[in-house]
């Protein structure tokens, strides 16, 4: 699945806006940042609420505090991914996504497609653990995405630790969806049962293993996630570009937060009154690797997104739709439509079908 910076990948869009760089300084955070703590704080929720509004509605991106997960528990999941890409070729080759029907597993260096241009970066994604369904020829075919997840024998303690992080970051996202839809005044519940049972999570692990030999900076192209919500946990190494005001700002890790960005799906269900945004990442230069960890936080797969209802949707614009990358309702639709398109070697082996072949 095409990323977010991640993943996520993921995306279901691309864009490449003519823009230059601008820098930002470690003093002056490009995003703003919010305490998710203070939502707890009957003294400080309004405020806190303000804030995330005002974030979601001008750029859906932000830096997220606060949310209670431990600089150890980051730490871990950092060391893990490193270690996991330090393994030889061999072990990370035996969990390759080709070995998937559901596309889980290992990708390549090169051999996942962002806008029909190669990311020059691996990666490991990792879903929910759950048993392959029996898809039948009248089931939609998304119900493939769920199934049995890759993990490398020679890090056996990689499985329990990547799958506990995935329960801890779907707590955070879940709490924080609920703090959004109640800063627009709209029902804090309103996707609860989406969510409830068998949501769709997915975790990258990614590593940008600095210059590409083409010399092109690609190390994810420029997109738009098109699920709900994403939860980046970046390394010290920069490289996260966001657009803003029709150029591409750099966004400097900060340590103990994750970078949140907004998914398509969201800016639909609110008829475009709040943001997905474009983002990429650019490779680090030279022989510097870079790692990161995005977190998905998606509905189950036959979730029909309506409307989010409240007051706010007398500013709300609409939604512009790209004849080239249909959204649909039906999230499920929109996350096989991503993997075809971002993985078409997997889609080609499993599932033909979908790619004309």
């Amino acid at each position: 699945m095409p990323s977010a910076h991640p993943s996520p990948s993921s995306p279901s869009s691309s864009a490449s806006p003519s823009a230059s760089s601008s820098s930002a300084s470690p003093e002056a955070p490009s995003l703003p940042v919010l305490d998710l703590s203070q939502a707890d704080d009957p003294a400080l929720r309004d405020s806190f609420r303000k804030d995330l509004h005002a974030a979601a509605r001008d750029s859906g991106f932000l830096h997220l505090v606060g949310h209670g997960v431990t600089a150890a528990e980051t730490a871990r999941i950092l060391t893990l991914t490193r270690e996991f890409f330090a393994l030889p070729e061999a072990d990370r080759l035996a969990v390759s996504n080709l070995n998937s029907p559901h596309f889980r597993g290992y990708t390549r260096i090169g051999h996942e497609l962002t806008g029909g241009a190669s990311d020059w970066r691996d990666q490991l994604d990792v879903g929910a653990e759950r048993a392959a369904r029996d898809v039948g020829p009248d089931d939609p075919a998304y119900l493939w995405l769920e199934g049995p997840n890759q993990w490398p024998a020679a890090l056996p303690e990689l499985r329990d630790a990547v799958l506990e992080w995935q329960s801890r970051l779907a707590a955070v996202a879940h709490r924080l969806l609920r703090e959004l839809l109640a800063s627009i005044g709209a029902p804090a519940d309103f996707f609860d049962d989406a969510f409830a049972d068998r949501p769709h999570l997915h975790t990258k692990l990614i590593r940008y293993p600095g210059s590409a030999p083409t010399g092109t900076d690609q190390g994810v192209g420029a997109h738009k996630d098109y699920g709900f919500l994403t939860l980046l946990l970046q390394d010290s190494v920069g490289g996260l570009q966001v657009v803003r005001d029709g150029a591409f700002l750099d966004v400097p890790p900060m340590p103990g937060a994750f970078v949140v960005n907004l998914g398509e799906l969201l800016e639909i269900a609110t008829e475009g009154y709040l943001t997905a945004t474009d983002h990429r990442v650019v490779s680090p230069a030279g022989s510097v690797e870079r790692f990161s960890v995005p977190f998905f936080y998606n509905p189950r797969l036959d979730a029909v997104i309506e409307t989010v209802p409240g007051d706010y949707l007398e500013a709300a614009p609409g939604i512009a739709h790209d004849a080239s990358n249909p959204l649909h309702a039906e999230y499920g639709r929109n996350e096989l439509k991503g993997w075809v398109r971002a993985h078409p070697a997997v889609a080609r082996r499993w599932h033909p079908e979908l790619t004309g072949a």
